[in-house]
């Protein structure tokens, strides 16, 4: 059933393999069962908060307890759209779009998470390009940024790819130690367009104002 009250959760982006939703509180359950059975080899750290190396059971709690934080804290300058992904139907991960003050700097910033099996299949790189696509194409950013640790080359590699480039750097405490992150820009014109045969969004038009459109 639509939400008329929160049109931010009939947003839907579908890609060739994959669909981005707001989840349901069962599709959220299910969505931070992945994150339980693990997000990273051993050893990894790929977030500046160690979420990811809290007890499978807090893990997914975290994740849950996040997301309806961020439900409840929106405000048309200060948003998170967090979308879980799905792959025929499987959730393999959640992505998030956000900004602050959009309506003046129309400018947003990408989180990402894919539970560990789901590496490595090009999912992270289709999910980001369609949350690109809402952000340039249906919502009028003008910028997308996003900061990587400088030792995660899969996240770095997909950034990369879709035409960021480096922006600066960021320093901050990660267990006591100086961690470092490049922070990456990629502008509107040197954005190139999603097709319509390889993103459908749906679900925008009565939600743009939420986002300061």
């Amino acid at each position: 059933m639509p939400n008329d009250y929160w049109p931010p959760a009939n947003v839907e982006l579908a890609t060739r393999r994959l669909l981005l939703r707001v989840p349901k509180d069962d599709e959220l359950s299910a969505v931070a069962g992945v994150a339980a059975r693990g997000v990273h080899k051993p050893g990894e750290q790929p977030f500046l908060t160690p979420w990811t190396n809290l007890p499978p059971q807090e893990r997914a709690l975290h994740v849950m307890q996040q997301h309806w934080s961020r439900r409840g804290a929106w405000h048309v300058d200060n948003w998170a759209l967090e979308l879980g992904v799905f792959l025929a139907d499987r959730p393999v991960g959640m992505v998030v779009l956000k900004a602050r003050n959009f309506s003046v700097l129309r400018e947003v910033k990408t989180e990402s998470w894919l539970g560990r099996e789901f590496h490595r299949q090009g999912i992270g790189t289709e999910s980001r390009t369609a949350l690109l696509g809402l952000a340039f194409d249906q919502l009028g950013a003008v910028s997308a940024v996003t900061e990587v640790f400088q030792d995660n080359p899969g996240s770095q590699g997909v950034s990369r790819k879709l035409g960021y480039r480096h922006d600066g750097i960021s320093r901050d405490v990660l267990a006591g130690r100086v961690a470092t992150s490049d922070r990456l820009r990629l502008n509107v014109q040197d954005w190139v367009p999603t097709g319509p045969a390889d993103l459908a969004v749906s679900g925008i038009d009565d939600a743009r104002h939420f986002f300061g459109a």
